[in-house]
């Protein structure tokens, strides 16, 4: 049944990695960029400070911090237990795929870039949905095409995404709950 499942999962790879052109490498390159976010990252922070104020901020900063160190470290835990080798890892794949990212890395299950894309989604879209009814979807849209990214470059399988983007939604809600807890307790809203 597993081996049913990844042998599913590398022909989706294979047919969404093959749907790239040239033309478009270099705009993939900068959506896969973790610097690229920092814009948007920001710009949600502004939106926090606007709506909940700056004593509020604070609070904010050290639970995104804690959500993104949180995500990336069991990431990286399950990279090393399951030793899942990234697509472009693979000898038997290289020649049927398109590689354009910079890097490969060793181990791709599962998506770091997925899991902290979606974790502050579902966390941001949570914390200003009262002010800005979209913006969660506009949110999660970032964040698939975010998780896509890493197929279209060549270095996770489609499933990587999956259970990235599902961890990163659970991880968001969890921590959309504690900055909520800590809001009450050391900023309360008048």
């Amino acid at each position: 049944m597993i081996d049913t499942l990844l042998e599913y999962d590398t022909e989706l790879f294979l047919f969404l990695n093959n749907l790239g052109a040239q033309p478009w490498d270099n705009l993939w390159l900068i959506i896969t960029n973790k610097l690229a976010s920092i814009p948007l990252y920001a710009l949600l922070l502004f939106f926090l400070y606007k709506k909940f104020g700056a004593k509020s901020l604070l609070v904010f900063v050290v639970v995104v911090a804690l959500m993104i160190t949180f995500t990336d470290q069991i990431t990286n835990v399950f990279k090393r237990t399951f030793e899942r080798p990234r697509p472009c890892g693979e000898a038997d794949l290289i020649d049927q795929m398109r590689f354009i990212a910079v890097r490969c890395g060793k181990y791709g299950f599962f998506s770091g870039h997925a899991s902290n894309s979606m974790a502050v989604a579902v966390f941001a879209g949570l914390m200003l949905k009262p002010y800005y009814k979209n913006l969660i979807f506009i949110l999660l849209f970032w964040s698939a095409v975010l998780a896509y990214s890493r197929i279209y470059v060549g270095v996770h399988y489609p499933l990587d995404l999956l259970c990235g983007l599902t961890f990163g939604a659970i991880s968001g809600f969890l921590f959309y709950k504690l900055a909520k807890y800590l809001l009450n307790r050391f900023a309360p809203q008048n």
